[in-house]
This record gives structure tokens, C-alpha cells and sequence, in this order.
């Protein structure tokens, strides 16, 4: 059985936004040619492709299934156990191209990815080998193409060793580097950190282990007359003058234009360099000129030039502003003159900083608490960072095309996120994705490719390193999505707090490894080629305890350096013990969440196309085995049998918080199972954005939260909003609510009794409005008589409110024990006296604003509205009662019309008919809350698929559906 990703898995489409020109004499692209995979040990021989990986040709020459379907991700464990040839004979039917040489050409092989141990041989003869997934290639082979036989077409073969064997072997060697117990977290293969590979393809806790291996990127070969050169990279880098990284810039300084070129061949001494900026949008040419400060070693050249700040409009983020472009050329010419080569990219002006500076005086009489910042500005404005983790989107990359990213970032800027935390421990992102963020307006926050692990610190490893992440720096730099540079994930907060649990003895020894690779060297690495952008070691860290720039490394780390009342760093949160989930005081208060999060199911439609239908359901092996979550990952405790278990985990979550879904069709249980996974997930993550985004408000002075996880890589239980193929699970519509501009956020204090409700804005102007606050019963009674912690008991209560720039206002505290203790002189609207007191359980408290601001670098007003809900005990003890929902497709409006009668509906859930399987479409909005009477009107998007009349057979459920049997 095949599935979906198949049919979204095509060649890799670029997106024209820079290019190379050159006067070379021949470049031939290796995916022209025909290529063979095959296995001698396995005896297996198939069609082969470039870029490529050995799964993909083998399911696409039909020896092997469909990866994902199943329980593939073990029953082919034996492809990565194995070594495997990619060859081909090299031809050309362009006749220009003498592949034997001349007596004045050069030929070049020139790869930008193998995975990852490569033996390369031309014509019989060793090359070169490799062992890094992550850098760019080349090797002179003219000698080696002058023993070639004539008569016969060049063969090129490459040999990939199995890199689960190859990472045993190197830590197999003697003396080799060993950690304390747990510090390596191991999934489905060990031994990752010892090489330069994508780490979570040896598995993690949301995605297989494939360990696959191939030309997973472009390969050409290049051929250069004496005089001529080839533009392999490129780096150009924006910034204010006087700018450093990692400290806020002079806005008003002009721009620095700082342009370097990597060739292919030797460029002449005395060789000039040109600039040209044009718009974009107009092809209009704003400046040009001559750079200066020329330095070249005949493999790189690089030059400056000083470009007026009043000739470009600045880049912003999604909802800051637009997202103006500019393409910057740069040509090589000789001393006569003679353009050799240019490059042309686009680009956009802005400055993007991680403050980590000490707090301000100024900021201290603000009421913000001493300690340092952890925020970003943008063009010297702080924002609030809205958005989520991106994880690797296909264990596959050649399989991710540019029309599945903008899909993504579509869902993205939809969902009110302006940045993506670019997660470490997966591969570095292509350029197509920071080209399409760069028109989208989303902040990417990208990091070296290192995770939940120390690593080797011998002075091979380092230089394989640096040498990766200077070319990798070099790529990417003149993207304006570009927002940050960190070390890897959770290195400071976790792997050296596991050393220092294990083996405290050893702590300094570890702490000293740890900065000679993340401080050290990928810190020089930055620098060095980059003066726009901040760099930190590890993704959650308490910062710098101090920075001198006049020092070779300007950073001193804080680490646990803390004073008490002080805040300091970044957080990510995860606990397990479901019965806290919602207890804000087990949450940590810092400057800035960057992951937190909880597992759920994907829906019985994207499970239907890798799981059999016989195992479509909750505990069923193939699901169980999906579920990479296992006992041995989790580092939280709790006092509940299998509680540890992923699917135990969730299990618990949904009884102790919903009613259970108990429906008699299993399929149809099998869905509301997974729907209810969904929706605890949610609320969870919206229990905690709230926190957060009421934190910037706060003494915390919060500016910042990324839940874990956007995407899915495949069909399994895991942290992801957004599925496979591309449904949105509850989750992306709950943030999607929840980041907009101007919120009403209620925040239970379980420890306080009381329920704080915030007016929240991210608005860089005040906003002003009103908020109206009530409560309602199950039947969709108003209840009167009940306090709104306003002074008195009433009903509705209606007030004026203000809220300043970027900040929070707290609109009322209600205490909640009083509310419960009032007892019978409490009534219900419209009911007699006589009618039981108000019940906690059986009450729905709803708040919403109405507010008028200015939206972020516009002038006019706008007026924003939101409402929210909250519920004071679980909606498994709730009274809960038929809402009475409908939905009715509007074929004029093309809209879908849901309405509520009978009672209140809360986790309203359009769905399509399980007959519908293959159409993939998400909604304007889902799982909200209806009362009687009112009605919502809901567009959609239609990703893939359809079938004739599915707009009819569209469903709407609710919390309550989970009560009955059907």
C-alpha cells in the first residue's frame, strides 16, 4: 500500500532568487546521468537517482515497501546495516565537454551532500573520502581522468558505508571518547554523536530511525580552463556600521555591505570587485559601486563597501511590517577588466539581535525583575516571538520540495507565528526554505547540527566541524529570515546537568569539552564569517555572566550562576505527570520559552495510509511500536502505572480531564480516541502560551514562546500540530487563537484559588477597549448573582480597559473558593430562586474583548476581537448536555455554517467523513466554543485530494460525543 508522502515526493524544484554566472567552460549536473544502487552482499541492483537516497530508489524500483508503511521502520533496519554503491559511466551529449581532459582544463567533482561515509573512485582510482552529511565537497580529478581508457566512458562510483556500523566502529576504537551514564540519549541506533550525520536519523522520540545514506544532494562536474573560476559559495553579509554580534546595533548607522566569494580554480591577485543593489520588485537599480578593503587568497575574495540607510526600506517579520527585498550582484572582474564570474542573491536589510544584556535601570523601574534580558529585536524594536519547533519535515530530504514547505509556512503565517525555532539534531535547512521565509516574513532561529549529547573534542573532529559550520554560516547569511545561530539543543540544561548528576566528579572536565566545541569553535566559526547575526552555545541557556568583544572569545557563560530573585535565560518544559498539566506553578518563569509540549495521536485518516485496517486501533501493536516515546526516554517520574508509556501518558491525560470515548464502532472510537489526545494537548499548550504571553506584562518581562513541535515527519503518535500530510491536528488552531495580536487570556492559580484574567498585546502602540466577562451553564443558561471578583455579586459585567505597548494588563482576579462558597442565594437567569446554587462543575466562564489599536509600522486603526473560555473542573465531571450542533455547507458563501441550540458546545469539531480519507483540508477555524443561539461561519483550504460532494458530508462534534454510545 502506498501513501500520500509518495505523491508529494518529487525531484527538488529551486526557486530562482540567487544565481552563479560564470565563464567556465563545461558544468555537467550528475542527476543528467543514469545511475545504479546496488548492495553486492544483498545482491541487489536498482535504477538509482541524484540527489537520492538508497530507500527511495529501492521503493521507487519496487523492491522494498513503502518506508513508513507499517512497521517498515524495523523490518528494513537491514539498509542501514549495509554498505552501498551509487555508479555511474559519465556522458554527455554536449560536445564541448572533453571528459578526458586537455592539457589546459581542469575537472572538478563538486558535491554539496554526502550521506555521510563516502569512498569516491573515478575510473577505478580512490578520489578522496568523506564523512561529514553536512559539508560541500570538491577534488581536482584531472590526473585521475588522464589514466581513464578513451575508448570507454568514465565510471563514477560512490561507496556509503553503513553509518550505524561506521559509528560503532569509531567508538569501538581504542581510547576512544566515553561519557557518563545517560549523557548520550540513545533511540533506535547508538553511537550518533561520534559522526557528522543528521542525529535523529538514528532516531528520536517523534520520528524512525532510517540512518539512510546516498548523494542526498546536488553533484556536478566542473570543468575550468587556466584563467577560469566556478562559484561554489558564497557569503554576504548586511549590517550596521560598528555593529558586533550579539549587542544591540546604531540604528541610525548606514549599512555595511561585507561580500566574499568561494571559487572553484584561482582567481587572478589584483582581481576587482563590483556591487549592484536592485528592488526587487521594480528590477530597479538603487546603488553600485566599487568594493574596497580587497582581501584574496585566489580561493576566496572579499570586499566592503558602505551603502547609504536612506536608499533601502527595511525587511520585517510577518505581521511587523513588509517584507521588502533587494537583490545584491557581485561581480569578479580581472586587473584588464574582464568580468570572470558574479553572484547574485536576494537579500533584505534589517538588524536581528538576542539581547541578553544585564536588565536596565530603566527597565528595573518599569517593574521588570533584575537579572538579563532573553529577547529578540528586530531593527531595534523588541517583538514578541510567536511560533513553534521545526523538526526535519521527511525522514527523506530529497523527498521535501519547495511546495511543502510554502504549504508549511502557509499554516505558519496563518497560525499568527512569526518565528520557527529551526530545531539542532536535524539537518541544515535548504536554501529554498530560507527563500521562501525570507518572502513570508518568518523568522528562523537556526542551529548547528548537535542535540542531547556531548561529542568528541580530538582535533579531527573539531576541524570536520568548523569546517562544516563555517561553510554552512557562509550559505545562508544574507537571508533576513535568518534570526539566530545556537550551538545545538538542550545542551546546557540537560547534558551538562546529566554529567553533573552521574558524575559530578567529572563535571569541569565535561563543561571544558563542552566549550571547546560550542564556544571555541563553532563560536570563531560565527563570528568570522558573520557580523549580523547573535550566536549562542546551547538553545535553553542562562546567557553570559559577561561579553568583551576585544576578546577572542567575548562570552563568560552564567551556566547555574544564578542570584536569587533574578531571572535569567530561556526554558522549555516538559512533565508527564498529567495531573499537574494544568498547575501553572510547576511551569518555569523565565524571559523566554523556547520548547515545551505533550504528545498526541494523528487522526484515523492519516493513520489509515501506513497502518493496516486491522490495526487501526488505540493499543494495537503497530500503533504501540509507532510510538517512539518509550519508558527509557522520558526524565520525568510519576506515580502512575505506565505512566512513562507514550500511550499510557495519554491515556491518563484524556481520563482524567474528558469524558472517554466509549462508541461501539471501533473505528469511530478509534477516532475519538485520537481526537481527544488532540484536544488535552491543546489545552495544555494553550494553558501555557497564555501563562507566557501574559508574562510580558509581568516582572518576567516574557517576549517569547516556541511549543514543540510544528510538524509531523511521519504518521505516529507525536508533539506535532499539523500532520503528515498537512491536516491541522486541534493543537495548530488553539495557537492559532491564541497568538493573535490581542488576546483575553484567563490564568487558574491553582495555588492561590485565584483566576487572574489578562488583557494581552503584542502591538507596539497602546491598545484600548472593552472586556466583558459572565458565566454560563451547560444549557447555555446565563448565571446571575455570581461574583466576577469586581466587588459585589451580578451578572455580566462589562468594563473599559487599557493595555500598553507589547505588555499585559490584568482585567480582574476572581477568587474562586468564594464564587463556589456562596451558596443558595445564588439564582439563574430566567429560572426561579428555588433552583439549585451555583456549581463550579456545572459553569463555563467566558471573557472576550473588543479593542482598537494600530497595527505594528501602519498608521491606521484596527479593531481586534477575541473570546475565551475556561472551565474550573474537568469536563469529565461536567454537566455536560446535547448542544444540539449543526453544520450546513453555504455553496454561495462557500462557507460552512455551525450553530449550537440546545446547550453550550466547547471543542467544536468540524470533520469530514472517514469515507473522505483523501481529501486533506483545514478549516479557518476549529475547535471552538458555541453558545445557544450563536452561529459561526467557518472557510476552508483544500490541501489535496477530494471527492465529489464532501462539503455535504461534513460532521460537527463536540466534548460531549465522547459521552455516548453509539
Amino acid at each position: 500500500m502506498g501513501s500520500l508522502p509518495y505523491l508529494l515526493r518529487g525531484a527538488l524544484v529551486t526557486l530562482i532568487v540567487f544565481a552563479y554566472t560564470t565563464t567556465a567552460l563545461n558544468v555537467l549536473d550528475l542527476s543528467t546521468q543514469k545511475w545504479t544502487v546496488e548492495s553486492q552482499t544483498l545482491n541487489i541492483s536498482a535504477k538509482g537517482k541524484v540527489p537520492s537516497y538508497v530507500h527511495l530508489d529501492l521503493h521507487e524500483a519496487q523492491i522494498i515497501g513503502d518506508p513508513y508503511y507499517g512497521l517498515n521502520d524495523f523490518n528494513q533496519r537491514f539498509i542501514a546495516w549495509s554498505d552501498w554503491n551509487y555508479t555511474t559511466n559519465i556522458q554527455s551529449h554536449n560536445i564541448n565537454i572533453p571528459l578526458h581532459g586537455t592539457n589546459t582544463t581542469r575537472t572538478y567533482l563538486l558535491f554539496d551532500g554526502l550521506d555521510t561515509f563516502a569512498d569516491i573512485f573515478l575510473c577505478g582510482h580512490l578520489v578522496a573520502s568523506t564523512n561529514n552529511q553536512f559539508r560541500q565537497y570538491y577534488f581536482d580529478v584531472t590526473d585521475i581522468l588522464s589514466t581513464c581508457k578513451s575508448a570507454m566512458p568514465p565510471e563514477l562510483r560512490i561507496l556509503f558505508a553503513s553509518a550505524p556500523a561506521t559509528a560503532g566502529a569509531i567508538a569501538a576504537q581504542p581510547g576512544q571518547e566515553t561519557w557518563p551514564d545517560l549523557v548520550e540519549i540513545v533511540f533506535e541506533f547508538s553511537n550518533r554523536q561520534f559522526i557528522r550525520k543528521e542525529q535523529n536519523d538514528f532516531g528520536w522520540d517523534w520520528g524512525p530511525g532510517f540512518a539512510p545514506s546516498g548523494i542526498w544532494k546536488p553533484a556536478w562536474i566542473v570543468q575550468l580552463e587556466d584563467a577560469e573560476v566556478y562559484v561554489r559559495n558564497s557569503d554576504l553579509d548586511l549590517y550596521r556600521a560598528g555593529q558586533i554580534n550579539n549587542l544591540p546595533p546604531d540604528q541610525g548607522a548606514n549599512w555595511i555591505l561585507n561580500a566574499s566569494v568561494d571559487v572553484i580554480g584561482t582567481l587572478p591577485k589584483d582581481a576587482k570587485l563590483r556591487y549592484a543593489v536592485i528592488e526587487v520588485d521594480s528590477d530597479e537599480q538603487v546603488s553600485c559601486g566599487e568594493l574596497s578593503n580587497i582581501t584574496n587568497s585566489g580561493g576566496t575574495i572579499t570586499g566592503t563597501a558602505v551603502l547609504d540607510k536612506d536608499d533601502y526600506n527595511l525587511w520585517w517579520p510577518s505581521g511587523l511590517g513588509q517584507q521588502k527585498l533587494y537583490f545584491i550582484e557581485v561581480s569578479i572582474s580581472s586587473p584588464s577588466g574582464a568580468i570572470l564570474v558574479s553572484v547574485k542573491k536576494r537579500t533584505g536589510f534589517r538588524t536581528i539581535v538576542l539581547n541578553l544584556g544585564e536588565v536596565t535601570e530603566a527597565q528595573l523601574s518599569q517593574g521588570t525583575a533584575p537579572g538579563n534580558n532573553w529577547h529578540f529585536e528586530i531593527n531595534g524594536h523588541e517583538f514578541y516571538a510567536k511560533g513553534s519547533n521545526f523538526i526535519p519535515p521527511d525522514v527523506f530530504w530529497p523527498s521535501v520540495t519547495p511546495l511543502r514547505i510554502r504549504t508549511l509556512f502557509d499554516a505558519v503565517v496563518e497560525g499568527n507565528q512569526n518565528m520557527l525555532r529551526v530545531w539542532a539534531s536535524g539537518a541544515y535547512s535548504p536554501d529554498f526554505m530560507y527563500d521562501l521565509a525570507d518572502e513570508m516574513g518568518i523568522l528562523l532561529w537556526s542551529e548547528f547540527e548537535f542535540g542531547d549529547s556531548l561529542y568528541p573534542v580530538d582535533a579531527d573532529f573539531l576541524e570536520n566541524v568548523r569546517q562544516e559550520a563555517a561553510y554552512q554560516v557562509r550559505r545562508v547569511n544574507h537571508h533576513p529570515s535568518l534570526a539566530l545561530w545556537a550551538g545545538g539543543n538542550e545542551l546546557e540544561n540537560l547534558e551538562l546537568l546529566l554529567v553533573n548528576m552521574s558524575a559530578p566528579y567529572e563535571y569541569l572536565r565535561y563543561k571544558g569539552e563542552y566549550e571547546t566545541l560550542f564556544i571555541n569553535t563553532l563560536l570563531p566559526a560565527v563570528y568570522e564569517n558573520s557580523r549580523s547575526i547573535t550566536y549562542i552555545p546551547s538553545s535553553t541557556t542562562n546567557g553570559y555572566i559577561s561579553f568583551n568583544a576585544s576578546n577572542p572569545i567575548p562570552i563568560t557563560q552564567r551556566y547555574n550562576n544564578l542570584e536569587p530573585g533574578h531571572i535569567y535565560g530561556d526554558t522549555d518544559h516538559y512533565s508527564y505527570d498529567v495531573d499537574q498539566a494544568f498547575d501553572i506553578s510547576t511551569y518555569p518563569i523565565g524571559r523566554f520559552a523556547n520548547e515545551f509540549g505533550f504528545h498526541s495521536m494523528p487522526s484515523v485518516s492519516s493513520f489509515r495510509n501506513v497502518v493496516p485496517e486491522d490495526e487501526l486501533f488505540f493499543n494495537s501493536t503497530t500503533i504501540l511500536l509507532r510510538n517512539k516515546h518509550y519508558p527509557s526516554k522520558s526524565l520525568s517520574t510519576t506515580n502512575f502505572d505506565n505512566s512513562s508509556l507514550g500511550m499510557g501518558e495519554m491515556t491518563r491525560a484524556v481520563q482524567v480531564y474528558y469524558p472517554t470515548p466509549n462508541l461501539t464502532d471501533p473505528i469511530a472510537n478509534f477516532s475519538a480516541w485520537t481526537l481527544a489526545t488532540q484536544i488535552f494537548q491543546a489545552d495544555f499548550y494553550k494553558t501555557q502560551i497564555q501563562l507566557y504571553r501574559a508574562g510580558s506584562g509581568r516582572p518576567e518581562r516574557q517576549l517569547g514562546s516556541l511549543y514543540w513541535q510544528l510538524e509531523d515527519q511521519w504518521q505516529a503518535p507525536t508533539w506535532a500540530g499539523i500532520e503528515y500530510e498537512g491536516r491541522w491536528k486541534v493543537l495548530h488552531y488553539v495557537a492559532k487563537d491564541v497568538y493573535q495580536p490581542v488576546i483575553v487570556a484567563p490564568v487558574w492559580n491553582v495555588t492561590s484559588g485565584l483566576l487572574d484574567v489578562y488583557a494581552v498585546s503584542d502591538l507596539w502602540t497602546e491598545v484600548k477597549g472593552t472586556v466583558e466577562v459572565g458565566w454560563w451553564d451547560w444549557t447555555g443558561e446565563e448565571l446571575i448573582g455570581v461574583s466576577t471578583g469586581l466587588g459585589g455579586r451580578t451578572g455580566r459585567r462589562r468594563w473599559q480597559f487599557e493595555v500598553g505597548a507589547l505588555n499585559s494588563t490584568l482585567l480582574t482576579s476572581i477568587d474562586m473558593a468564594a464564587l463556589t462558597e456562596s451558596g443558595g442565594n445564588i439564582t439563574q437567569a430566567r429560572r426561579a430562586p428555588a433552583r439549585p446554587a451555583f456549581d463550579a462543575s456545572n459553569a463555563v466562564f467566558v471573557a472576550s474583548v473588543t479593542a482598537t489599536g494600530t497595527p505594528v509600522n501602519t498608521k491606521a486603526t484596527k479593531t481586534y476581537y477575541h473570546t475565551n473560555c475556561w472551565t474550573p473542573t474537568p469536563l469529565k465531571d461536567a454537566a455536560l448536555v446535547d448542544p444540539g450542533s449543526s453544520v450546513d455547507y453555504d455553496r454561495e458563501a462557500d462557507e460552512f455554517v455551525v450553530k449550537s441550540t440546545e446547550g453550550i458546545s466547547i471543542w467544536t469539531w468540524l470533520k469530514l467523513s472517514l469515507d473522505d480519507d483523501a481529501v486533506v483540508v483545514n478549516f479557518d477555524d476549529n475547535g471552538f466554543l458555541l453558545r445557544p443561539g450563536e452561529v459561526k461561519r467557518v472557510g476552508y483550504n483544500i490541501l489535496s485530494g477530494g471527492s465529489e460532494g464532501w462539503r455535504k458530508r461534513v460532521t460537527v462534534g463536540s466534548i460531549w460525543d465522547f459521552t455516548q454510545v453509539s
